[in-house]
């Protein structure tokens, strides 16, 4: 199969991030992975392809054209295939929308910002240094353990939600409703709806 090559008319990258492999589905870490075959499914886009480190898949959605990722290289190397999109499609950071997990909103509590730090988030860490802070994230409220032992906090978001697949299911249909308001009425509009939750 040819390697994939977005078109020159995409306007807007969503990435969302995780983990390839079994062991990592229906992991908090993976929420961004679940948005991002939400979005997909609801718009029809044709069956990812395998491009830029990653999972991609191109269509229209909300008026734009729009180009899906998700990085297959391991959360902590994320920012590989995030940079190498974004050559592609030549976008600045601030048409880059990153949907992670955030340990430190209870679950079910949606952020968005454009910049900031990582919240200690290795995914981040790795994009931030390689495309720099000026996209936009969609934070994604997954609780946290009542520990702030780095294996602790590994092991939780690593493992199975507790939460119910309906209360998962609904949360991942939140945050794609999230990332839809974002294209259609950007960041300053959406941020205060979403924000104000």
């Amino acid at each position: 199969m040819a390697p994939f090559r977005p078109s020159a008319s995409v306007e807007r990258l969503v990435v969302g991030l995780g983990n390839p492999g079994p062991a990592y589905e229906g992991t908090p870490h993976n929420i961004g992975y679940r948005v991002i075959d939400e979005l997909a499914r609801r718009h029809g886009f044709a069956r990812a392809r395998r491009g830029f480190d990653g999972r991609v898949a191109e269509g229209p959605m909300c008026g734009r054209t729009v180009l899906l990722l998700q990085p297959t290289t391991f959360m902590n190397d994320s920012g590989r295939s995030v940079a190498a999109a974004l050559r592609a499609v030549k976008l600045r950071p601030g048409d880059v929308l990153v949907v992670h997990d955030h340990i430190d909103l209870p679950f079910g509590r949606l952020r968005l910002m454009e910049g900031g730090g990582s919240g200690g988030h290795n995914g981040l860490k790795s994009i931030t240094g390689l495309v720099g802070p000026g996209y936009v994230r969609l934070r994604v409220g997954v609780d946290r353990p009542p520990s702030t032992d780095p294996d602790v906090v590994a092991d939780f978001v690593l493992s199975p939600f507790r939460e119910s697949r309906a209360e998962v299911d609904a949360l991942t249909a939140a945050a794609a409703d999230a990332v839809e308001l974002w294209l259609d009425d950007g960041l300053e509009v959406a941020a205060n709806r979403i924000n104000g939750v």
